[in-house]
């Protein structure tokens, strides 16, 4: 295809106020909706982002180091839209790909050299220029061969914000971190019983560039923060047992002290050695209690994802995309949980009883202002995460675009989301009212799940194990394995077990809640988009986070998975001896 951007002498301007990144974004941008391409069609929006900042990582294991880096980076986006607001070259099957022959634009340069990050936003505009051309013209013959029964517009209009902070990038002492993941690390080798454990330190520090062709202009400092503790441990029988804990901050510096790592370590190592050793449960039908972070996992879980209403793309002629949905799609103004209920999503509160909260940001995705937003009301269903991408009902954005999507779009997700119960319990008088139903059901005890796995530690080969395995499991949107299950006795005590999985566990459920507890549980993840949030995957992350009591659902099915099990080594271990720091 004939090269549609050409390129212009540039000549540095003198920058007295501004950076010369944004400048060089500016200028390229202004100058790209200008051009008139002749026989072609021109762009009616563009937008540019940035992300300009240096990433810190360091993986330690039984006090040994496996891996440090620190690097640079810088990360643009340009994303091209032809036609108009009503039809262009987004929500189809090919959108988002790139056609046709491709520059080696990945490697942004890293210096401030005004012409050249206009001569690699140009390539980035005249690449994705091109993909844009193919994408419709491909859209257009698709259409001539189906009927679409939505015909929405493909993106909404949006008011432009100005908000330009200064430049920021956190200071990370990252020699005391690589010495802390390894002394961390060490406090693993007092459980010989664990086959295999790590502590991950990971930060991200950058600038925020994002421009559009409508006005808008973002340049804000983002730094987020989190260090994972993981271990596996193998059951006599040889299932796999393993758990994890993620502390994050946006702020490094407020990431806990060392006292409160080990305890998590100690916490991770005692779950998983217990897990090794404990029975493996039995199939059960009944009442199930969240107590705890489990409450709060649930509601990240079953609730958040299926706030995201999912636009079935442009498909070709005999393909079509097997595109999953909400669970409450359709479901405005119905009761989705006791009406004693209210949720509520808010990314402008920043605190929430002294704890600072993951899940705040000043803009999304797409340069709009987040407002707080009624989710659920009096147990009914009020409003949906929404993005500029119109969907069936909301033709507007309400700020919640927060992850890269598919097909050219963007995907929405939490920022804060508070669950409030207007009528709760202590926890002890929880446990009394499912022992009790238990009694009247004839069964010997009741189920108490402590944590999900999610976000989830598993394999890439385990995801996918649980996500064929989703038809045995009920069908629907697949649900994060329980890690810590206990069965509770009429007589108070309770035994740990393991290897069970839910069954038919989806947002109809949340019908069912019968009590909450009177705690509040913050639970603080990355969501990726990815399912049960696997860790390290997806193409982006946005932090969030859920505050949320215990709660006591009526009937639950949990039973016990027939995966194949890998045998034992062989060889026993060596001798392991590690200089322990003193607690």
């Amino acid at each position: 295809m004939k090269r549609c951007f050409l390129l212009l002498a540039l000549v540095a301007p003198c920058f007295a106020a501004d950076d010369v990144i944004l400048q060089a974004m500016r200028d390229e941008l202004k100058r790209s909706m200008t051009l008139k391409m002749q026989n072609l069609e021109t762009p009616y929006y563009i937008e540019y982002a940035l992300d300009d900042g240096q990433t810190w990582s360091a993986v330690s294991t039984l006090g040994g180091l496996i891996s440090s880096n620190q690097s640079a980076f810088r990360f643009p986006r340009v994303t091209v839209r032809i036609g108009d607001y009503k039809f262009d070259n987004t929500n189809y099957v090919g959108s988002g790909f790139h056609f046709g022959g491709r520059y080696d634009v990945e490697r942004f340069p890293l210096e401030n050299s005004y012409p050249v990050l206009r001569r690699y936003l140009w390539l980035e505009t005249d690449q994705s220029y091109k993909s844009a051309l193919e994408a419709i013209s491909r859209k257009r013959a698709a259409l001539k061969s189906i009927s679409v029964i939505d015909q929405l517009p493909d993106l909404s209009p949006a008011p432009a914000t100005q908000l330009l902070q200064e430049p920021k990038i956190a200071h990370i002492d990252f020699d005391s971190w690589i010495a802390r993941t390894r002394s961390l690390s060490g406090e693993f080798a007092r459980y010989p019983g664990i086959k295999g454990s790590n502590v991950l330190f990971n930060a991200v520090s950058s600038t925020h560039y994002y421009l559009t062709s409508e006005g808008t202009e973002l340049r804000i400092p983002q730094t987020t923060s989190w260090v994972t503790i993981g271990a596996v441990a193998q059951a006599a029988d040889g299932m796999t047992l393993r758990d994890s804990a993620i502390i994050q901050s946006q702020d490094p510096a407020r990431l806990p002290g060392d006292p409160e790592m080990q305890r998590a370590v100690k916490t991770v190592a005692e779950h998983v050695a217990a897990l090794a050793l404990a029975p493996v449960g039995e199939n059960y039908s009944g009442p199930v209690l969240f107590e705890g972070t489990a409450g709060a996992q649930v509601f990240a879980e079953i609730l958040g994802k299926n706030l995201t209403l999912t636009r079935k793309p442009v498909t070709e002629p005999g393909n079509p995309a097997s595109i999953p949905s909400s669970e409450l799609e359709g479901r405005k103004g119905a009761r989705v949980l006791p009406e004693f209920f209210d949720v509520l999503d808010d990314p402008t509160q920043t605190e929430f009883h002294g704890h600072p909260l993951f899940g705040s940001y000043l803009a999304d995705e797409e340069g709009l202002k987040p407002a707080p937003l009624p989710i659920i009301e009096k147990g009914v269903l009020k409003n949906f995460l929404l993005t500029r991408q119109p969907v069936r009902g909301y033709s507007a954005s309400n700020g919640r675009a927060r992850l890269a999507g598919n097909f050219g779009a963007n995907s929405a997700a939490i920022s804060n989301l508070f669950v409030s119960a207007r009528e709760t319990m202590p926890l002890s008088e929880m446990k009394k009212q499912m022992l009790d139903l238990c009694q009247q059901r004839g069964k010997d005890y009741g189920i108490i799940v402590r944590k999900m796995d999610y976000p989830s530690s598993a394999s890439i080969e385990e995801a996918r194990r649980l996500l064929s395995g989703a038809s045995q499991a009920g069908g629907g949107r697949p649900v994060s394995l329980p890690l810590l299950v206990y069965r509770l006795y009429k007589d108070g005590h309770e035994e740990l077990v393991r290897g069970l999985r839910f069954r038919g566990f989806n947002a109809r459920s949340l019908k069912d809640i019968l009590h909450a507890g009177d705690d509040t549980n913050i639970f603080e993840f990355l969501d990726n988009g990815a399912p049960f949030a696997l860790t390290a995957a997806g193409s982006s992350a946005a932090e969030s986070c859920v505050a949320a009591p215990s709660i006591l659902i009526d009937d639950l099915e949990l039973f016990k998975m027939e995966d194949e099990q890998p045998k034992l080594p062989i060889v026993p271990p060596p001798v392991l001896v590690i200089a322990i720091p003193s607690s």
